[in-house]
């Protein structure tokens, strides 16, 4: 049974991402207006055409997780790793331990995707059956070629690795499951968390996403098949949403946690709430036209039974891309017009995919409990073609207490979140 009684709200936020390894960190540089984005340190990447991305600096898992858990870092790649310590550190924020909450009325919901093989996973098998490097000789592959692999090789790098580890560490027993649909998956992941606390299956949920894109091969890849920013000698000025001079998006990589619980239980247990959760929606736009976005806009307003005219800012994904920016631009324009404030925060970051919408919400949230909205950076000449109103410059005031958040994959799958400022 669906409760739409239950109120639910966000009682802690784990944040690593190119700003830095902390919520903390993360805020101060948004309203500072600071740029994560840098020449790649993590492998030498100056031989492709984009070589700049959103590194998490100085990030050690070893250092950070719960010294009882370190031995089990063999088995995870950085995605995994990202995604666990965020984790780690939104249960840490939310006051919430091991046992804190029965086991079966804690659950996880985690966005993630298929994490590309350190080389070295792979290097051993390679030169044994491909010694020149070009073509492969798949009798030795199946001969000797497997030996070279490490047994846990896959166990490494599969998606619901950082919801499983999570689970482990923390003794989650309830509902749990990973969401795939790429920069859209955040999104879907809190909307799945809402609906198991209403039908009564869970209390709290860690609601997570991590994505770890600096991968000499997952870099290769994007540099044939997406529109990166070419902008290497200007990393802090390269992706520039809903500008007439964008050029491409830049990779990234981090995590972002939620902790998503039940009103009534987050109030007996005197939780600091930093915002609630009234509405979501999601679909599909294929040709994106921006009317399929705007239909999901629509229906998260809907859930949260409010008007346009409520919503202090649409929290836009605003990629830097042609395409991208001018779809999401109609498609926000289409329920707002030009009067609400867009603010987009990927450019201080990164696109750092699945992991991308609960970082981007996080600055919102960060936002409303605040009460003041930082600017968006590298926006200085408005495109005709996306006819939205980006605001950017100083920080100014939260004047309405409703936020909307967008986000949507270059396939057309769109999320749309409504929280709100969260006064007692």
């Amino acid at each position: 049974m669906v409760s739409r009684s239950r109120r639910l709200v966000l009682t802690g936020l784990g944040i690593l991402s190119p700003l830095g390894l902390s919520a903390e960190a993360f805020w101060q540089a948004l309203v500072a207006g600071t740029s994560g984005i840098r020449t790649i340190s993590l492998m030498d990447a100056s031989r492709l055409p984009t070589h700049i991305a959103g590194e998490v600096p100085g990030f050690s898992a070893k250092a950070m997780i719960e010294k009882s858990y370190r031995k089990t870092l063999n088995a995870m790649a950085r995605t995994v790793e990202l995604g666990v310590i965020g984790a780690q550190l939104a249960m840490q924020n939310a006051g919430l331990g091991k046992g804190t909450v029965p086991p079966q009325r804690i659950g996880i919901e985690f966005a993630s995707l298929m994490g590309a093989t350190d080389l070295n996973d792979m290097a051993a098998a390679a030169k044994l059956t491909s010694p020149d490097g070009e073509t492969v000789n798949y009798a030795t592959w199946g001969r000797e070629g497997l030996n070279e692999i490490i047994p846990m090789w896959m166990l490494k790098y599969l998606p619901n690795m950082p919801a499983c580890h999570t689970t482990i560490l923390y003794d989650i027993q309830g509902p749990s499951n990973t969401q795939i649909p790429g920069d859209a998956a955040g999104l879907i992941a809190l909307a799945e968390a809402g609906r198991i606390i209403r039908r009564h299956a869970a209390d709290v949920m860690v609601v997570g996403s991590s994505e770890g894109r600096l991968n000499p091969i997952t870099l290769a890849r994007y540099n044939l098949f997406l529109e990166l920013s070419r902008r290497n000698d200007d990393p802090a000025g390269a992706v520039r949403p809903f500008d007439a001079t964008r050029d491409g998006t830049v990779s990234g990589e981090g995590a972002a946690v939620f902790i998503l619980e039940d009103l009534d239980h987050a109030t007996r247990r005197g939780a600091n709430i930093l915002a609630e959760v009234v509405g979501w929606s999601s679909g599909v736009d294929r040709g994106l036209s921006g009317q399929g976005l705007a239909r999901v806009i629509r229906h998260a307003l809907a859930m949260a039974q409010i008007s346009p005219a409520e919503v202090d800012h649409v929290n836009a994904h605003g990629t830097g891309t042609t395409t991208g920016d001018a779809f999401e631009a109609r498609g926000i324009a289409a329920v707002f017009g030009t009067q609400t404030r867009v603010y987009a925060p990927l450019p201080q970051f990164g696109n750092l995919g699945a992991a991308s919408g609960l970082m981007e919400l996080a600055a919102s949230v960060l936002a409303l409990h605040q009460g003041q909205l930082p600017g968006t950076i590298n926006h200085t000449q408005p495109d005709p073609n996306c006819p939205v109103y980006v605001h950017t410059g100083r920080p100014q005031p939260v004047t309405q207490p409703y936020v909307v958040k967008v986000s949507y994959t270059p396939l057309g799958q769109c999320a749309a979140v409504v929280i709100r400022k969260w006064n007692p």
